[in-house]
């Protein structure tokens, strides 16, 4: 008979063969930042106890120095009595709870709300726990135990795979029902950790749902991969509907919480549906039947999508045949579907996010105007996906009949920050144009006064000219530049000119004499004004891009407004660009 001893020093020998000790481990870090995430709770932890200390592969909110020194002495240890008991810990208040009232961790790192699963090997013995902190007492829900189960389960697996290693390494001959194991265990090990990373990376609903689908091929295969979002009084939105036929897509766009589907059963319970047959289908979800019968669907299983405040939709997988997922593949699927709420939450901030500052953006960069003399056309992107918004800007603003005022300039830096500065800098110049006409040059100093006397702070560069149709059919354009980019024409016969550079930055220097240029412009010209973000990279120095851009003006001849705009704003790469980038053309009429 083995005695507590034996099973105890069995116990210690099998966390020794995880491999694991007080250093951030990849995977068991991102079981924490799922449990938190999930959870609502500022801190959690794989917890691993030894015969003297718990350590933490995986940790996300401690406090210093915790964090970094990744265990405490068994004295701060919650985890300890998931071990001893081998059963969960839920703890409302830990100043209350006699079973922890006295331990150190209340005080010393501020354990007041507790909820600890076990994490066990392959033989049922429990190494440690993943658990959820709090610092307030909390009143721990049904849903929110079962989901944290189901992730330790998950974390048990991955556990298991270290053993099954280790044990690999130690062991030339493994019995064929312990390689089995280890060979499923490694898989759903492997597709979860893909799955972290590769989610990670999505930005929009059907990136999930793409990314998804490529990771179970080969694993789970199922025949269809659909996401679905719960919304206000039960309603279902489906956001995977471009993977089935048109007219199944249109039918479970939105449907009522009166409609029976896996999808909907799932978001709606916050539990796991598994369908294993058509029977099951058309016993559960009846409603689903006829576009299963049609699909050629045999089986479903539809985990809910956990957030906050409780689901926020579900991830339904289907197959052709009957199928009936294992516990352990049950509990991959929970895992999966964490990942897959934290990465559609991800998605919709930053399509919302995307939505404002393209708004913001537009508000600042308005229509160009339609004259009878000129034809104009302009694009902007900013420096990049994370950005959405940035220092460049372009105008144009009606003055008569005969003559139109543009503007194009480039605050230093880019983001919130140089949007904001380029939005004052924008409206600020289009009050002094429509005030009176002016010199550009005198224009560009009046405007320098009235920043300093606002207070308004930031380095940036600019180009105000006057264009003038004249009598006889051409025009005269006539600019002043603070130290922008010359602007480029391009005459009727294709000649290719750059005109006058220009002087000091705006806001770089005092008391600077400006100076106003002139130049004739025969009908049928074309000039071509832009940011140094067009052009220019670390790899690639201004004059090279100038010369670069020469090229496409001079190759393309005949190209309209809009094709050439697109071609010039392909003359660096979006993901080479490194600044924002703006090209104002006008085309000359007779």
């Amino acid at each position: 008979m083995m005695t507590v001893g034996d099973a105890e020093g069995q116990r210690l020998a099998a966390l020794l063969r995880t491999g694991l000790g007080a250093i951030p481990d990849p995977m068991f870090d991102r079981f924490a930042a799922l449990v938190r995430t999930v959870l609502g709770v500022p801190v959690a932890l794989v917890s691993l106890v030894d015969a003297e200390r718990q350590f933490f592969p995986g940790a996300y909110g401690l406090g210093e120095p915790w964090q970094r020194r990744r265990q405490t002495p068994l004295s701060h240890s919650f985890c300890k009595h998931v071990v001893e008991t081998a059963k969960p810990l839920i703890v409302t208040d830990a100043r209350e709870d006699p079973r922890v009232r006295g331990n150190l961790a209340i005080e010393d790192l501020g354990v007041v709300g507790y909820a600890g699963m076990p994490v066990l090997d392959a033989d049922g013995r429990v190494l440690g726990s993943l658990c959820a902190i709090d610092h307030e007492p909390r009143q721990w829900t049904e849903q929110q135990t079962a989901l944290l189960a189901d992730l330790a389960a998950a974390c048990s697996d991955s556990l298991q795979l270290r053993i099954a290693s280790y044990h690999a390494e130690q062991q030339r001959q493994v019995a064929s029902e312990g390689q089995g194991r280890a060979h499923l265990v490694a898989e759903r090990s492997r597709l979860l950790l893909r799955a972290s990373a590769a989610l990670g990376a999505a930005a929009s609903s059907d990136d999930v749902v793409e990314t998804v689908r490529n990771l179970v091929i080969g694993s789970l295969d199922p025949a269809y991969v659909g996401v679905s979002w719960l919304e206000a009084g039960g309603t279902i939105q489906l956001a995977s509907g471009r993977l089935l036929p048109g007219h199944l897509a249109d039918r479970w766009a939105h449907y009522g919480g009166d409609v029976r589907t896996p999808s909907g059963l799932a978001a709606r319970t916050g539990r796991t549906v598994i369908l294993r047959d058509l029977a099951a289908v058309a016993e559960q979800t009846p409603d689903a039947l006829d576009t299963f019968a049609e699909m050629k669907w045999q089986a479903a299983v539809s985990v809910p999508l956990p957030g906050v405040h409780g689901p926020i939709g579900s991830l339904t997988f289907c197959w052709r045949q009957p199928y009936s997922p294992d516990e352990a593949e049950q509990a991959v699927l929970t895992a999966l579907s964490g990942y897959v709420a934290q990465a559609l939450l991800r998605a919709t901030e930053y399509d919302d996010r995307r939505t404002a500052a393209e708004t913001m953006q537009k508000a600042l960069l308005s229509p160009l105007p339609e004259l009878d003399h000129v034809r104009m056309t302009a694009r902007y992107v900013p420096a990049g996906r994370s950005d959405l918004v940035g220092g460049d800007w372009y105008d144009a603003v009606r003055i008569d009949d005969t003559r139109m005022a543009v503007v194009i300039g480039d605050v230093a830096g880019h983001g919130v920050t140089a949007a904001a500065t380029m939005g004052h800098y924008r409206s600020m110049l289009r009050t002094l144009l429509v005030d009176r006409y002016d010199y550009p040059s005198a224009l560009l100093q009046r405007f320098e006064r009235a920043v300093k006397a606002l207070g308004v702070e930031g380095i940036a560069t600019a180009l105000v000219a006057y264009l003038t149709a004249e009598p006889d059919g051409g025009h005269t354009l006539t600019w002043a530049s603070a130290g922008h980019l010359p602007p480029t024409v391009v005459l009727p016969d294709g000649t290719v000119t750059q005109l006058a550079l220009g002087g000091p930055l705006l806001g770089a220097l005092r008391g600077v004499t400006r100076r106003t240029h002139t130049r004739r412009l025969p009908a049928g010209s074309r000039l071509v004004l832009y940011t140094d973000g067009l052009i220019e990279t670390r790899t690639c120095p201004i004059d090279d891009g100038i010369d670069c851009l020469h090229r496409v003006l001079t190759d393309n001849p005949g190209a309209g407004l809009d094709e050439l705009a697109d071609l010039l704003m392909e003359i660096t790469p979006l993901g080479e660009r490194e600044d924002d980038a703006s090209v104002l053309l006008i085309d000359t009429l007779d």
